[in-house]
């Protein structure tokens, strides 16, 4: 490895560090909240009226009370976990094609 590698390395590692670091002293106090809850809190702030959902979520009927919180996690890392697969199955596949398009021009799919 060049000297001009690892200094980009050491740079580059230097910039993750910051960027892993940097938001717990930033975001020291900060609360968070569902998209949900600020939603409702915004329609009763608009409206005047308590806000009322329109359903009640299926998984939540089904067990008789509200998700733990790990297992929504748990649910939501699920869901982007096959969102990534697909996005990078397409983008593998497309670019795959391209490439052959590339190396054999008179190769042409419909």
């Amino acid at each position: 490895m060049s000297a001009k590698n690892k200094k980009l390395v050491i740079i580059l590692l230097i910039i993750t560090a910051l960027l892993i670091v940097v938001p717990f002293f930033a975001l020291r106090g900060a609360e968070f909240g569902g998209s949900d809850d600020a939603g409702s809190e915004m329609v009763t702030e608009i409206t005047g009226e308590e806000y009322e959902p329109w359903f009640e979520p299926i998984l939540e009927t089904a067990i008789g009370g509200e998700l733990p919180g790990e297992i929504e996690s748990l649910l939501f890392c699920v869901q982007t976990g096959i969102g990534v697969g697909v996005i990078a199955f397409l983008i593998g596949k497309f670019s795959e094609r391209t490439r052959l398009e590339k190396l054999h021009p008179e190769i042409k799919e419909d």
